[in-house]
């Protein structure tokens, strides 16, 4: 395919602004960059694509979500309204993840892979929990993900809420995910956890040991100062103290969050190389806080911006980030523009391509992956290299996406979806809602007892 009267948006290490370009994309990766005449000579038989002046950039990344999430959208929570985040989980998450089986799991994730394509989202790095749909959960997500054609990473979160069995039955799926995942070119598993405040020693080190030589793990860390409070009463250490000690904290591992952390856990997932995944819509709704994303950076942390399951809409994040740091802080020095697209550009690639290490990921570039989106945005203000994340902050909005691509294959064209039918996904998605919604009610109302 040649994408043709393009102004390319190329990020990466050296980004640049390149009016009037074509991209030539082959094999699922970009092979050629170029004007538009030349490389239409040389491949004169390539399916032509026009971008019709608009800019042509990589997809956006999200580097911590909940597809299974997808049914919390208008739920009515039975009783007072939770007090805290604490009982935002017991009365809300947890009730819902009980409530979902094949079918429900299933609707979840498309309704948000069509809400990911819509919002130029190529790539995303989900965290899943179904106690009573454990066993191929993650293959029935891995094939959601293969139908829309995007670029994903799946797990599933082991925790002892549910029981030993369930505890073992988490600890199984992630195995024979990674395992089957693992040749796939979209698709990866790593290993879930849920946190620290729901694993004893006995699952942490099971977890540890089960896990393959050199996988990492993707785990909530300290979102809420119960969990610190519940680690140090368990063993007297910090919740990234207790990780370690098991040897959770490692170079592909992801700690969502980070809220809550201590100085000295800092220094320690700098040393050994974690990813932190910031979500700062979800961290004001549920008023758990603001972590430390300037001194994250500044310490030198691959901090990465994720959406804990709110719409893929990650422009939306950047605008949510940009904006809380400055009001927790009164300080309007915080959460630099150029810092958010640090985190969503660069680092949410990076860590894309531990999963993904046989291609380049989040540029354009000869031989990058051909993962990208057409913007139909009009600057009436010089747009630069340099000041690019100020226009995306200010100007870009996700209603100008217009194309979404993914490994060279086009998901959305002139914003008509063509690999999911949005409308038979949402009937589906809502023939299902009230039964789910039943057993999620039922299950809530028990918490209340």
């Amino acid at each position: 395919m040649l994408i043709v009267n393009a102004n390319l948006i190329t990020l990466g290490d050296d980004p640049r602004i390149l009016p009037d370009q074509a991209l030539y994309i082959a094999g699922g990766e970009i092979g050629a960059i170029g004007a538009p005449e030349a490389l239409r000579a040389q491949y004169p038989e390539a399916e032509v694509l026009d971008a019709r002046g608009q800019y042509v950039m990589p997809g956006n990344i999200c580097a911590h979500t909940h597809f299974y999430g997808a049914y919390a959208r208008g739920l009515a929570i039975p009783g007072p309204a939770p007090r805290d985040f604490p009982q935002i989980l017991e009365r809300l998450w947890w009730p819902l993840d009980k409530a979902l089986d094949r079918d429900s799991v299933r609707a979840s994730a498309l309704v948000c892979l069509v809400d990911a394509i819509k919002h130029g989202t190529t790539s995303l790095i989900d965290h899943h929990a179904s106690p009573n749909f454990i066993e191929g959960s993650l293959s029935v997500i891995g094939d959601a993900v293969e139908a829309a054609g995007l670029r994903a990473v799946l797990c599933y979160e082991v925790s002892d809420r549910d029981g030993p069995d369930s505890m073992r039955a988490g600890i199984a799926e992630n195995l024979r995910f990674m395992e089957a995942a693992s040749g796939h070119e979209r698709l990866r598993g790593t290993f879930g956890l849920h946190a620290s405040l729901t694993l004893n020693n006995e699952s942490l080190r099971a977890c540890a040991c089960a896990a393959p030589a050199g996988a990492g793990f993707h785990v909530h860390v300290a979102e809420h100062e119960d969990d610190q409070g519940d680690c140090l009463v368990k063993s007297g250490l910090n919740v990234v103290e207790r990780l370690d000690r098991f040897g959770i904290m490692n170079e592909r591992t992801i700690a969502a969050h980070c809220v809550h952390i201590e100085p000295h856990e800092r220094d320690i997932l700098l040393d050994r190389g974690v990813w932190v995944s910031h979500q700062p819509r979800s961290n004001m709704n549920n008023g758990v806080g603001a972590a430390d994303i300037d001194g994250l950076l500044a310490a030198g942390i691959k901090l990465c911006l994720g959406n804990d399951g709110f719409s893929n809409n990650i422009w939306a994040e950047w605008k949510a980030a940009y904006l809380l740091h400055k009001v927790v802080n009164r300080d309007p020095r915080r959460a630099n523009g150029m810092d958010i697209a640090r985190m969503a550009w660069d680092n949410n690639a990076r860590l894309m391509e531990r999963f993904f290490p046989d291609i380049r990921i989040g540029e354009i570039s000869a031989g990058a992956a051909a993962d990208l989106i057409i913007v139909d945005y009009q600057p009436f203000t010089p747009l630069t290299a340099g000041n690019l994340p100020w226009h995306l902050l200010f100007g870009f909005e996700a209603s100008m996406i217009t194309t979404t691509i993914c490994a060279g294959q086009v998901l959305m064209r002139d914003r008509q979806l063509l690999t999911l039918d949005e409308s038979a996904i949402a009937a589906e998605a809502m023939a299902l809602a009230p039964a789910v919604w039943e057993k999620y009610t039922r299950n809530a109302e028990d918490t209340l007892q």
